[in-house]
């Protein structure tokens, strides 16, 4: 069995919104939108790696705040689990740097306005719940 590496993603959220970032890399991937974040560094706390993603991606200082319930498998070794996140006062505005050409705020009513990455949806449906009443994602079936 081969080892899991973890990657983390940010449900970064302010006043209500969630950040999506618009995917411009790789190219199997581009133009769809998913939660920032990134790999695990081996020996890295998944808090740690995850400010560090939001600093390297993002331009931004953040706080982890808890780890959103579940993981959801990607592409063999890595699996995603999600934190929920904040800007800490002071901080930048978050601009896309690496991997993304566009970030959007996100109300609860605007979640599933986005094609969202499929891995990401069961992490969005867990956020929404913490946001309050959204809309449904449309069944796909």
């Amino acid at each position: 069995m081969s080892e899991r590496i973890m990657v983390v993603g940010a449900a970064l959220l302010d006043g209500g919104r969630l950040l999506a970032a618009r995917r411009s890399a790789p190219e199997d991937l581009a133009g769809r939108w998913e939660l920032p974040g990134g790999k695990v560094e081996p020996g890295e706390l998944p808090e740690v790696a995850l400010e560090r993603e939001l600093h390297e991606e993002l331009g931004v200082t953040a706080e982890v705040v808890e780890r959103v319930p579940g993981e959801w498998p990607l592409r063999a070794p890595y699996v995603l689990t999600v934190w929920t996140a904040r800007l800490l006062p002071g901080s930048a505005t978050p601009h896309p740097l690496q991997d993304h050409d566009v970030l959007r705020w996100l109300t609860p009513g605007e979640l599933w306005d986005v094609d969202w990455l499929d891995q990401d949806v069961p992490a969005v449906r867990e956020v929404a719940a913490r946001l309050g009443p959204t809309p449904r994602r449309p069944d796909p079936r």
